[in-house]
């Protein structure tokens, strides 16, 4: 036996985020003023603007919703990030395939599949891991390979550098649509069509120009999903779960075997 490997795909919401954020196809210098109203601003500065703020952005809580091609049950990703690897969250792999905690700290990460993961794994294993675990959290090394691909989704300057390499693409149309209101808060939402997908992101139109959420529909293969943004540069929390509620991955691999 290998050991408990949770292979899950985790940075899938990267390349979501990214299609976005790089929309505005950041070509030229933005000559605006600074103080000038958001909405008074062309939709490539706009855009311009909001790249450079999520940029500058320490700390973040990431919310995302992917619906399948297939129409297939959702996958959600819930997380507190920052850009030294940190984080704490949950992720939903859709349908019966159930869910994960997760708590990153430094090179150590923590993460608890709940029972519908385990019961989608083989039989055996899975019920003896579920057994062991009892509850706990399994620890290790993000750099466990049972493991990296998860604690990936906790790398936020990583996501961060992808966003600046790709500001400067200019596919498909952008438009700046009128100012509106997302949660009770000013934004305005910028539209990008592209080989049958729409990208819309709404900025707040208020204090920085941070977006607030993409929407991302059709495309082919169809692409349909929701990237939200809150909570900017407010700390990711630093309480990891006790000793008494884990058990190393290792041991875990000797008992289930």
């Amino acid at each position: 036996m290998t050991g408990p490997h949770i292979g899950i795909h985790a940075t899938a919401w990267t390349a979501t985020v990214v299609l976005g954020l790089s929309s505005g196809g950041v070509l030229g210098a933005d000559t605006a003023r600074a103080d000038d109203p958001i909405d008074s601003l062309s939709a490539r500065q706009i855009a311009d603007r909001s790249s450079d703020a999520l940029r500058g952005v320490h700390s973040m809580h990431l919310s995302t919703r992917s619906t399948p091609d297939d129409g297939g049950a959702p996958t959600t990703l819930d997380l507190i990030v920052d850009r030294a690897g940190n984080c704490t969250g949950s992720l939903g792999l859709g349908g019966k395939q159930g869910s994960v905690r997760i708590v990153k700290r430094g090179d150590t990460v923590w993460v608890k599949p709940d029972a519908q993961f385990w019961k989608n794994r083989d039989s055996r294993v899975g019920s003896a891991l579920a057994s062991i675990l009892a509850g706990r959290y399994m620890k290790g090394s993000a750099s466990d390979p049972r493991l990296s691909n998860l604690a990936s989704a906790c790398d936020l300057a990583t996501f961060q550098k992808v966003v600046s390499d790709n500001a400067k693409t200019d596919k498909g149309t952008l438009t700046k649509g009128r100012r509106t209101t997302l949660a009770g808060t000013p934004v305005v939402p910028l539209v990008r069509t592209w080989h049958g997908q729409k990208v819309t992101m709404y900025v707040a139109a208020t204090g920085k120009p941070y977006p607030l959420r993409i929407d991302v529909t059709g495309g082919s293969p169809k692409a349909d999903a929701t990237v939200g943004f809150s909570a900017f540069d407010k700390p990711v929390p630093t309480t990891t779960p006790p000793p008494d509620e884990t058990v190393g991955i290792n041991a875990q691999e000797t008992h289930a075997t």
